[in-house]
C-alpha cells in the first residue's frame, strides 16, 4: 500500500454534508469514501473497451436521437 498524505480540500457545505451522510450510511469514513471513488475513477480510466464494443463504437451518428428512433421503429413494426 502506498504512503498516505494529508490533504485539505475546500468544498461547498452541501457537498461536505452529503459526503459525511453517505459515509455514515455506508459505515465508512469520508476519507475511505473519497479513496474508493478515486480508485474507481483510476480503474475506469485504465479499462480498455472489449473488441466487440470497440467494433461497434461510433457506428451510430451522434445526431441520432436513439429513443425517438426506437419508438418510431416499434410503432412502424407493430402497425404493419
Amino acid at each position: 500500500m502506498s504512503e498516505s498524505v494529508k490533504l485539505t480540500v475546500r468544498l461547498p457545505k452541501e457537498d461536505l454534508a452529503f459526503a459525511k451522510r453517505y459515509a455514515e450510511q455506508h459505515g465508512i469514513t469520508v476519507t475511505e469514501f473519497i479513496d474508493r471513488y478515486l480508485r474507481r475513477m483510476r480503474a475506469m480510466e485504465q479499462q480498455e473497451l472489449s473488441p466487440e464494443l470497440e467494433a461497434i463504437t461510433g457506428l451510430i451518428p451522434s445526431n441520432i436521437q436513439a429513443e425517438v428512433e426506437m419508438l418510431e421503429h416499434r410503432a412502424n413494426k407493430h402497425s404493419s
